[in-house]
């Protein structure tokens, strides 16, 4: 029987994709095998690189195989010449280095971006390096569509208006999730108070218990979670009393009536400031104590007793503490403490 060279033809395309896949295998082999010794290198650069080109290569050398089997030995019908028109291979060729500079720069900020981020506090970069990591894949092949339909002289200037004017939509549509968004990174990076610290904010008192991309969340003293936009916080004035240290300032108001000698009132407030400090775990000896005798008030004298106390979360404790020994002390003494009085006149 003759061989026609149609069928001799028909032979090596076959063989010649057959030989590709087998090149194909091989370098999937390769790759395998690097990706095991890259494992047990310290860089991730290597693992990057690799798990860039590894796939891509792949494929890219399965279709070199069918586009040189089609071109070089006749096979392809005549209806479909036109896949042998240089700008598929072109076009082919863009979409495999989109492929490839997408995975390489997706790797590079996902392993390299959540290194930076494990060092803050907070979730709000976590969640930074995840958008990153869509917007590269995105952008890149957003960029690698416009250059193939630019390669087959198609007018790309509707789909960069369309884009543009999509992106400004969402731009409007999304400006305060941005504002929150910025405002997480402006509290991230100038650090007003870190998770844990107990901060006041507007008419909102307690602990920061998280820091998100969009909002911030306290945890009052009644328990109650609140969630405070970020935008809110770097607009507003915001008191740490966590910083720069733990210790507070507790203030307590005293008043007696007139006739009590000034200079006993504060030595007994002294008094029972340095007993506090000895007795209690409360306060601190430095900053000292301090007393002060203010004015003289329609019905009493006005006396202030200054202490610090050894942590924020502590003055209900200081006070209940030293307004007892007050009340103890002041009957003790005969000190009165003056409280309001109304008289009442009837006309007969």
């Amino acid at each position: 029987m003759d061989i026609g060279i149609s069928d001799i033809n028909n032979a090596y395309a076959a063989a010649t994709v057959v030989s590709g896949v087998l090149i194909a295998l091989i370098v999937r082999a390769v790759v395998n095998w690097l990706k095991t010794k890259a494992g047990e290198t310290e860089t991730n650069w290597d693992d990057i690189i690799i798990a860039a080109i590894g796939t891509p290569v792949q494929i890219a050398i399965v279709v070199v195989a069918v586009y040189l089997a089609i071109s070089h030995f006749g096979i392809l019908p005549s209806n479909l010449q036109w896949l042998l028109d240089p700008r598929y291979v072109t076009a082919f060729y863009v979409l495999i280095g989109g492929w490839i500079i997408s995975s390489f720069l997706h790797d590079i900020i996902a392993i390299y971006g959540h290194e930076l981020a494990k060092n803050s506090e907070g979730d709000w970069d976590d969640r930074l390096i995840e958008l990153l990591e869509l917007v590269v894949k995105y952008v890149v092949w957003f960029a690698a569509i416009m250059a193939v339909l630019s390669i087959f002289e198609i007018n790309i200037t509707p789909f960069l208006a369309g884009a543009g004017i999509a992106g400004l939509a969402v731009a409007l549509a999304a400006q305060d999730l941005i504002s929150n968004f910025f405002g997480g990174a402006i509290i991230t990076v100038d650090k007003p108070f870190r998770i844990g610290d107990r901060i006041k904010v507007d008419q909102y008192y307690g602990d920061v218990i998280s820091i998100g991309p969009r909002s911030t969340r306290l945890k009052t003293l009644d328990y109650q979670i609140v969630t405070i936009p970020n935008n809110k916080i770097t607009t507003n004035v915001i008191v740490n009393f966590a910083e720069p240290d733990q210790k507070l300032r507790i203030i307590i108001p005293v008043s007696v009536a007139y006739g009590t000698d000034p200079k006993k009132v504060k030595e007994i407030l002294l008094d029972i400031a340095q007993n506090t400090i000895k007795n209690t775990e409360y306060l601190l000896e430095e900053p000292a104590p301090k007393a002060f005798f203010l004015e003289f008030q329609d019905s009493s004298l006005k006396f202030i007793l200054y202490v610090w106390a050894r942590k924020y979360n502590l003055p209900d404790e200081v006070k209940d503490s030293i307004n007892t020994q007050i009340a103890e002390r002041f009957a003790a003494e005969g000190i009165l403490i003056p409280f309001p009085q109304m008289e009442v006149r009837l006309k007969k």
